[in-house]
C-alpha cells in the first residue's frame, strides 16, 4: 500500500490530497475511488484510507483505520556529514532515511572537495529534502527526516548542547586500534535519547576540525578497524544503532 506524508490533521476523518500527492495516486499509480493508502500526519499518526473521489486536481480520501504501530528507532539519530562532491549527499540521505535517521546536517569542511553555491542553496536544499520525504514513503516512517542547509563546523558544535550524546567519526582513533567508544556510547543509549554523529568528507577532518569538536564536547570514535568512505560511515552508523537498539533488545 502506498504512503504519503499530508501537511494537515485530518477534519472528521476527511482528507484532501493535493499537489505531487496527488499527481502520483492519478497519474503514476492510476488510483480509483475505493484505492487504499497510508497516510501520515505531522505529529507522525498514520492512518489507512480509503480514496472516495478523485477531482482534476485533488483526491477526496477517509480514514478508515488508524495504525498504532511504530518502526522509528527508539533515539534520535542526527548525522551531520562534511559536504561529498556528486551525488554522494543524496545516498547518503536516501540510505540514511531507510534507516532510521531523524536528521541530516551538513556542514563545509575545510577538506571538502565541493564547496557550497549559495545561489543554488535553496533549490539543492529542496531537493535533498525530496528525496527524505521519498525515502520515507518507500520505507514506511511515521516521519521525514529534516535535512538542513550546509552550515559551519562552529554550528554544528552549537547544536549538539541539545543532543545527549555526541561523536565523531575519525580515523586517527581507529588506526590506534582503540575500539570501545562507539560501543560505550551505544551501550549507553535508552529510549527517547538523542545521539549526532559528525562523519567528515572524502578527506577527513583536518587536526583543527578534530581539536574543535573535541573541545566542545564530541568524543572521537571509530567505526571498526576499516577506514570506510565518506558515504559509507553515516550508513554505518545508523545500521549499527538499529541493531543495538532494536534487534539486540
Amino acid at each position: 500500500m502506498q504512503r504519503y506524508f499530508l501537511p494537515d490533521r485530518p477534519v472528521d476523518n476527511k482528507i484532501t490530497i493535493e499537489g505531487d500527492d496527488f499527481h502520483h495516486i492519478s497519474r503514476v499509480m492510476r488510483m480509483e475511488a475505493g484505492s487504499h493508502i497510508y497516510t501520515v500526519f505531522p505529529d507522525g499518526q498514520t492512518a489507512v484510507a480509503v480514496i472516495t473521489a478523485i477531482h482534476a486536481a485533488s483526491a477526496d480520501a477517509e480514514i478508515e483505520e488508524w495504525v498504532e504501530k511504530s518502526v522509528e528507532l527508539p533515539v534520535d539519530v542526527v548525522i551531520s556529514c562534511g559536504l561529498v562532491k556528486g551525488d554522494k549527499f543524496d545516498y547518503i540521505i536516501q540510505k540514511g532515511t531507510e534507516l532510521g535517521a531523524a536528521g541530516f546536517v551538513p556542514f563545509e569542511a575545510s577538506r571538502s572537495i565541493v564547496k557550497w553555491d549559495q545561489k543554488k542553496g535553496a533549490k539543492k536544499t529542496e531537493r535533498w529534502q525530496k528525496i527524505a520525504k521519498e525515502a520515507a514513503e518507500q520505507s514506511h516512517r511515521s516521519q521525514i527526516p529534516a535535512v538542513s542547509e550546509p552550515v559551519s563546523i562552529t554550528r554544528v558544535i552549537e547544536s549538539g548542547k541539545d543532543f545527549d550524546v555526541k561523536l565523531f567519526a575519525y580515523e586517527e582513533t581507529a588506526k590506534t586500534g582503540d575500539m570501545s567508544a562507539f560501543y560505550e556510547a551505544l551501550s549507553g543509549l535508552s529510549a527517547g535519547k538523542r545521539i549526532m554523529v559528525v562523519t567528515g568528507p572524502e578527506g577527513g577532518f583536518s587536526d583543527k576540525e578534530a581539536e574543535q569538536l573535541t573541545a566542545g564536547g564530541f568524543t572521537a570514535c571509530a567505526l571498526g578497524p576499516r577506514i570506510l568512505r565518506a558515504e559509507t560511515a553515516p550508513l554505518y552508523v545508523l545500521s549499527a544503532v538499529s541493531f543495538y537498539t532494536e534487534l539486540m533488545r
